[in-house]
């Protein structure tokens, strides 16, 4: 049988080095659960899910109508959210960052995609399945947000990968 679909999300990527010393960092904590791959580091900003193959082209040419600024992003609390995520979270959301979510909101309910009803919640997972819940201050991971990017989801036999379809930059404020 042959997929018409892709597992698809909009996301901010975590910069190599960030995601090197997030990943040294989360190693040296001890955490449990299942660690997230240091490539597949990411904030979404908005998860589409299941989408027919035809719609792609739709989604590309929409995200490139998306103006936002760029601005810098820290990620500075470990929290423990939904059923087992271990995440960072910034203590303080950018409003430049909840202004593109809403951007690109907005345009996807144009293209009739629904997304979950939950508010956006930033957060960059670091394990999933966890049992014991972090809830301490956490080094500040910062970088600045120059571009975002949709990523398909896919499986493959060494796990989850996520490959980036399309990548999009962000003004200079």
């Amino acid at each position: 049988m042959i997929d018409d679909t892709l597992r698809l999300f909009f996301a901010l990527p975590c910069p190599p080095a960030q995601a090197e010393a997030i990943c040294t960092w989360r190693d040296s904590q001890a955490l449990d659960g299942r660690a997230v791959a240091r490539v597949n580091l990411h904030l979404t900003l908005a998860f589409i899910g299941e989408q027919p193959k035809n719609h792609l082209d739709a989604l590309l040419q929409m995200a490139a109508t998306v103006r936002a600024d760029s601005f810098n992003l820290s990620l500075d609390r470990l929290t423990t959210i939904g059923k087992g995520f271990i995440c960072l979270q910034p203590s303080s959301t950018p409003c430049e960052l909840l202004q593109l979510v809403e951007a690109l909101t907005e345009r996807l309910a144009a293209l009739g995609v629904v997304l979950d009803c939950r508010p956006f919640l930033p957060h960059l997972t670091l394990s999933r399945q966890a049992r014991s819940r972090a809830q301490k201050p956490a080094p500040d991971f910062s970088w600045h947000v120059d571009r975002f990017v949709l990523y398909r989801s896919r499986n493959t036999e060494d796990g989850v990968r996520y490959d980036e379809l399309g990548s999009w930059s962000l003004a200079a404020p």
